[in-house]
């Protein structure tokens, strides 16, 4: 009979592994934006009061999402699924600005200045 090691058959060490987006420590990490990054955002670039679902408001969300799991993505390397979530934000920004520039050019370029986008 073979027998497995205890560090792999729930030794002590064996229930850091399994939380998810967690360092050796324990401590916890969130790559999700908060409620009041989200309201600053959506008051800052924002068309009108309470404006939630405009191209401008979308694609500032999506780049501070962006930023964010760039910063957690520089710390833990082999976060894979962080990692295909921020390719598909980008690719997500990315539609919406082109959208943007074929709809309203003066709109794009005043939120690509406004984030400091390369374009």
């Amino acid at each position: 009979m073979i027998s497995l090691s205890r560090a792999y058959y729930g030794g002590p060490a064996a229930h850091l592994e399994l939380l998810p987006l967690a360092n050796r420590k324990g401590a916890r990490t969130s790559v999700a934006l908060k409620k009041d990054q989200k309201s600053s955002v959506v008051g800052r670039y924002g068309r009108r009061e309470n404006d939630t679902g405009s191209a401008e408001v979308q694609v500032a969300l999506l780049t501070e999402s962006i930023n964010e799991l760039t910063e957690h993505l520089k710390v833990h390397k082999k976060d894979h699924a962080s990692r295909r979530g921020l390719l598909m934000k980008v690719g997500k920004r990315r539609s919406l600005l082109r959208y943007l520039e074929k709809a309203d050019l003066e709109r794009y370029r005043t939120i690509v200045n406004k984030l400091g986008l390369r374009h």
